[in-house]
């Protein structure tokens, strides 16, 4: 009789607790569901190019700060007019597909010199394990071709002339996969408006002996920086090297005429250049 009470009581106990419970703890995180309804609209393919494992968690890092989607936005969706309005609607912001498009360029001339042969794992991320890669200057793109494997869109390939990648901008959606694959960093993803392209890797401020930079690589000596007129230009100290503001950026060619290596370019050239380069690889 006496176990029969008890049993009772912890039933009742533990079912009051149960209620309470129920009706005072919320059935869902805050936010769930607005990340949930973000979520539903990004492609759900999960590629981690927007720099997050998955498309929820990019979803949550949208719920708590929605202007995120204008520094790394989704490159898929932003193909897609109909995604994009109603991401508007859910983060309450207006999204500009033209501003947030981005397109990669491989920083690289591909003038570097082979010092010697190299007869490994056909990878440039194996190639660039060893003295990083057999080139003579370090960060120079060792054409091995990892990014174009990775490439969903077949937008990139390699020049046949030295073997360095080239991007064609038309076919490129943005999506970032190639910057993961390339061992040397040579690849960023920059806006689709992007007037002056920088073409060049080398990092340090001076040569590393026997592995120098090509004839064509950033030797620092600021004359770009210098002949801007309308402070475009700023010169990144820690790298020493130019980096180019959109808005400002009038395309009058002095900086590209100053420099004396030839390490700068219109980027519309590149891109056409990349172009012809692709369609003559298919063809």
């Amino acid at each position: 009789m006496i176990t029969a009470l008890i049993l009772t009581a912890i039933a009742l106990f533990l079912g009051v607790l149960i209620y309470v419970v129920n009706r005072t703890v919320p059935t869902k995180v805050k936010g769930i569901e607005k990340t949930e309804e973000i979520a539903g609209i990004l492609p759900g393919m999960n590629c981690g190019a927007c720099g997050y494992p998955g498309c929820f968690a990019y979803a949550q890092a949208l719920t708590k700060d929605a202007e995120l989607i204008l520094k790394t936005p989704c490159t898929v969706a932003c193909q897609d007019p109909e995604s994009l309005k109603r991401l508007e609607k859910a983060l309450g912001i207006t999204l500009d597909a033209a501003a947030m498009n981005r397109k990669a360029l491989i920083h690289c001339n591909g003038n570097s010199e082979v010092i010697h042969n190299y007869s490994g794992v056909n990878t440039c991320k194996a190639a660039a394990q060893l003295l990083s890669g057999y080139k003579k200057c370090p960060y120079a793109c060792l054409g091995l071709g990892d990014c174009v494997v990775v490439c969903p869109q077949g937008a990139i390939s390699l020049k046949p002339e030295n073997g360095v990648a080239v991007v064609d901008p038309e076919k490129c959606t943005g999506c970032g996969l190639c910057l993961a694959e390339c061992p040397q960093n040579l690849i960023e993803l920059v806006p689709e408006a992007t007037k002056i392209a920088f073409l060049c890797n080398y990092k340090p401020l001076k040569d590393i002996p026997g592995r120098e930079k090509c004839d064509t690589g950033c030797i620092h000596c600021r004359k770009c920086f210098k002949s801007c007129e309308y402070d475009a230009i700023v010169w990144n100290k820690e790298r020493a090297i130019p980096e180019f503001d959109i808005e400002k950026c009038t395309l009058c060619r002095k900086c590209i005429e100053a420099c004396p290596n030839h390490t700068l370019a219109e980027f519309t050239e590149v891109k056409a250049a990349a172009k012809t380069r692709t369609e003559a690889t298919v063809g």
